[in-house]
C-alpha cells in the first residue's frame, strides 16, 4: 500500500511537470480620452510657467550674491591699488608713454589707460569672484533647475490624472523644447531635455548655451568699460598735468648736481605723494560712481534681458514647450499598463545649483 502511494505521488509529479506553462494574462490597454489629454496639455503648460518663476527667484538670489560680492572685492582690493602711491606713479608713467606714442590721436591716453584698467579689474576683481559665483554658471543653473521642476511636475500630472507614465511619455516627445536645427541634433523635445543627467551632454543644450552667449557679444557679462572710461579720462588730465613740472624739476636737477639734484628729485616726489593724497578722496568717490553706475546696469540687464541673461536658456525652453503645447498634439495609442517610468530623480539634483538651494514640493 506504502509502495503503491509512493508511486502514484511521482506520478502526480511527473504530469505537472510536463504540463505547460499558462499564457501571460493580457493587460487592458488604458484608453486617455481626448479631454483628458488636453487638460493634461493645459497642467504642463501651467507648470512650465511655475518652474519658470522658481528658476528666477533662483537666479535672482544668486546674482545678488555674485553681486555683492564683487561690489565688496571692488571695495577691498581694486580701490586701494588704484589710490596707492606706487600705481598712481606707475600709471603716471604709462600715461607719459601713451601720450608720446599717441601720434596726434585725440584721448589716446585716456582710451589706453582705460583698456589697461579694465583688464586690472578683470584680474583683481570678476575673475576672482567668478571662482566662487559666476553668471555664466547661474545661466546654466537656472536653465537646469527649470527643467528639473517641470520634470517632477510631469510625474505628479502622470498620476493625477490616471496616464501612465509610457503614454505621457511618449506625446511629450512630440513637445520641442528646443528647435536650433539643422541638424538634428540641435534640436531637442521635451521627453529628452527631462531625462538627461546631466542637461549638458545634450548636444541640442550645448548649442542653446552657445548662441546665447553669441547673442552677449564678445565682452560677455559683466562687462565694466563704460564705468573706466570716466575713471580713466580724470586719472590722465592730472598725470599729463604733472608731467610738464616733472620735466622741468628733472632739467633743474641735473644741472644743479649730484646731491642737490637728488634732493630737488626727493622734494618733487614729496609734492607728487601730497597732491596724489589729497586728489585721493575725490579719485575714490570718482570710481565707486562710476564703476557702480555701470556695474548696476550691466548686473540688471543680466537679470532681465531674456535673450542673453541668466534667464535666456529657462525663457526660451519655456517658450518652445508652451507655444508647442498651443498647437495640437498627435494623441498617443494606448498602451498596456506598464510600471512607471522615472523621469529622473525624485527630487531636484542640487549638486549643480549652487549654493542657495529649495526643495521643490510638488
Amino acid at each position: 500500500m506504502n509502495l503503491r502511494s509512493l508511486i502514484a505521488a511521482v506520478l502526480v509529479v511527473l504530469a505537472g511537470c510536463v504540463t505547460p506553462a499558462r499564457a501571460p494574462v493580457a493587460v487592458a490597454p488604458v484608453v486617455v480620452s481626448q479631454s483628458t489629454w488636453q487638460q493634461v496639455d493645459q497642467e504642463i503648460v501651467a507648470a512650465s510657467q511655475q518652474a519658470t518663476e522658481q528658476a528666477r527667484v533662483y537666479a535672482r538670489g544668486s546674482m545678488e550674491h555674485w553681486r555683492t560680492r564683487v561690489y565688496e572685492q571692488t571695495e577691498e582690493v581694486f580701490i586701494p591699488w588704484f589710490s596707492s602711491y606706487w600705481t598712481q606713479e606707475w600709471l603716471s608713467m604709462k600715461v607719459s608713454w601713451y601720450t608720446i606714442s599717441a601720434g596726434g590721436e585725440q584721448d589716446a591716453s585716456a582710451k589706453r589707460l582705460a583698456a589697461y584698467l579694465l583688464e586690472q579689474y578683470h584680474q583683481k576683481v570678476l575673475n576672482p569672484v567668478a571662482v566662487e559665483i559666476d553668471p555664466d554658471e547661474i545661466l546654466g543653473q537656472a536653465t537646469a533647475f527649470y527643467v528639473q521642476a517641470l520634470g517632477q511636475q510631469l510625474q505628479v500630472i502622470s498620476q493625477r490624472h490616471g496616464v501612465p507614465m509610457a503614454q505621457l511619455n511618449e506625446r511629450i516627445q512630440k513637445i520641442p523644447a528646443i528647435s536650433l536645427g539643422p541638424p538634428p541634433a540641435r534640436d531637442a523635445s521635451l521627453y529628452q531635455v527631462v531625462h538627461s543627467e546631466p542637461l549638458t551632454k545634450l548636444p541640442a543644450y550645448a548649442a542653446l548655451i552657445d548662441k546665447i552667449h553669441a547673442a552677449g557679444g564678445e565682452k560677455g557679462i559683466a562687462s565694466t568699460d563704460a564705468g573706466m572710461t570716466p575713471v580713466a579720462k580724470r586719472a590722465s588730465k592730472r598725470m599729463e598735468a604733472e608731467m610738464a613740472p616733472r620735466g622741468a624739476a628733472g632739467a633743474v636737477a641735473a644741472a644743479a648736481g649730484k646731491l642737490a639734484g637728488a634732493l630737488i628729485s626727493l622734494g618733487v616726489a614729496g609734492v607728487r605723494a601730497v597732491i596724489q593724497a589729497n586728489d585721493r578722496p575725490d579719485s575714490e568717490a570718482l570710481i565707486r560712481s562710476s564703476l557702480g553706475d555701470s556695474f548696476d546696469k550691466a548686473w540688471l540687464k543680466l537679470v532681465q534681458n531674456p535673450t542673453t541673461g541668466v534667464m535666456a536658456g529657462t525663457l526660451y525652453m519655456a517658450g518652445q514647450i508652451e507655444g508647442g503645447l498651443a498647437q495640437p498634439v498627435a494623441q498617443p495609442v494606448a498602451q498596456p499598463v506598464e510600471p512607471s517610468v522615472g523621469l529622473g530623480a525624485g527630487t531636484v539634483d542640487w549638486s549643480h545649483a549652487g549654493s542657495t538651494t529649495q526643495q521643490i514640493n510638488p
